[in-house]
């Protein structure tokens, strides 16, 4: 197997509160709508095809940085969010969760009904990549979700995740039209999870004669699965998840989250130039705003360390702080109107969030970080209850009383 990426992905319980679901969907309509204003339809489904994209989109969500429940949430989130507007945006989210999943050739139908894609086409590729990651490869792991994500041009992308009961671990496959030359033959962008050890796997280059044995054996012709495209071939990278659920420096880029920490606390958008069209906006927002532009703007190689946009907004069990409601909140407000301005023709704003990114990378390369990664999440917990601060388990409230507290921007 051909691989972009493993990841160890826990399994956890638990469920995703509505405060934060409905937060979860209008961030991520935002982002699409920020992605196809300055990258088009392709790119969209080019980097939910991007396992360490997708882990980092699913943090600066507010979701368990390390959890296997970023994939249910955000692909939930983002097909309710953005089905209703499909036909403005060009972007359809078909299938879902159990029995959800099992609705994804007739969801794809429909759609094509209506853009004039090939119907059966597309249901063949949904079909297939089901059937490879559930029968052709067998590591252990049992299909529960499948989500076929396509757009008016024909080009799609697939998440599908399966659970390991004996491990108690969760496996995330990813699939993108854009590289794909076989459904049999090294078709993954990338296979999330961590290694079990010896599979079997037809769908390795070298197990060519085994499946031809195995089309012979059932008088299957091979050319019904083979599809005459350019393969895409990328780097193999490794994401690694723990179980636990705290965040450690080991987890971070601490150069990268120190230099948006400074950028947002250290100087005030009236330092730059670029930014004088966000003043009004405090240091806590602006901090995630860099993060949430980052996620739009960021090349590849910028979400090796995924933990890192978890302190946009923290997550919902409470690591690495609880969920800043009132600072997502504005973040969603900020993106939002940028979005809007953009589609009107006014791109100051946008630009303006592009800059935040910009910004923080040129700020790394003097950067030297100098630890205090404890202390910083120590005072985002101290001070959550400012910021309506929440988590499954409540709101967050002030901490006892105690002498005043520094920040250390590393």
């Amino acid at each position: 197997m051909k691989r972009s990426g493993t990841a160890d992905l826990p399994l956890h319980g638990g469920f995703v509160p509505q405060w934060l679901a409905e937060r979860m969907a209008r961030l991520g309509l935002a982002v699409t709508e920020a992605l196809l204003c300055d990258y088009g339809k392709s790119e969209v489904l080019r980097r939910l095809g991007d396992p360490f994209w997708f882990q980092s989109l699913g943090a600066v969500m507010g979701m368990d940085w390390h959890s296997s429940g970023i994939t249910t949430s955000v692909m939930g989130a983002l097909k309710r969010a953005i089905n209703p507007h499909s036909r403005e945006l060009g972007i359809y989210i078909c299938g879902g969760k159990g029995r959800y999943s099992r609705q994804a050739p007739a969801e794809i139908v429909k759609v094509c009904e209506s853009t004039g894609l090939d119907a059966a086409e597309l249901v063949r590729s949904s079909r297939l990549s089901a059937k490879v990651d559930n029968t052709v490869v067998q590591d252990g792991f049992q299909l529960y979700l499948h989500s076929f994500v396509m757009n008016d041009l024909g080009e799609w992308t697939v998440i599908q995740q399966g659970m390991s009961d004996a491990s108690s671990m969760a496996r995330r496959y990813h699939w993108h039209s854009a590289g794909l030359q076989s459904f049999v033959e090294d078709p993954h962008t990338a296979i999330c999870g961590v290694n079990q050890g010896e599979i079997l796997n037809l769908a390795d280059r070298q197990a060519s004669p085994a499946r031809q044995g195995v089309l012979s054996l059932t008088r299957e012709k091979p050319e019904l699965m083979m599809q005459d495209v350019n393969r895409l071939v990328l780097p193999a990278r490794h994401l690694l998840l723990p179980k636990r659920h705290d965040v450690r420096s080991e987890d971070v880029d601490l150069r990268r989250l120190g230099a948006v920490l400074w950028l947002a606390h250290d100087r005030q958008p009236a330092d730059f130039e670029e930014l004088v069209l966000l003043e009004g906006v405090g240091p806590r927002t602006l901090q995630s705003l860099a993060l949430v532009s980052e996620v739009i703007h960021g090349t590849p190689a910028r979400f090796r360390d995924p933990a890192r946009f978890a302190f946009a907004h923290g997550g919902k069990d409470g690591h690495p702080f609880p969920v800043p409601v009132n600072v997502y909140d504005e973040t969603i407000g900020v993106l939002q109107t940028a979005v809007h301005r953009a589609r009107l023709g006014q791109s100051d704003k946008m630009d303006a969030i592009r800059s935040l990114s910009e910004l923080a990378r040129k700020a790394e390369a003097g950067f030297t970080p100098s630890g205090g990664l404890e202390k910083y999440v120590e005072k985002e917990r101290n001070d959550s209850w400012k910021y309506g601060g929440r988590t499954v388990m409540g709101h967050a409230t002030p901490p006892p009383r105690q002498g005043p507290q520094q920040l250390m921007l590393f």
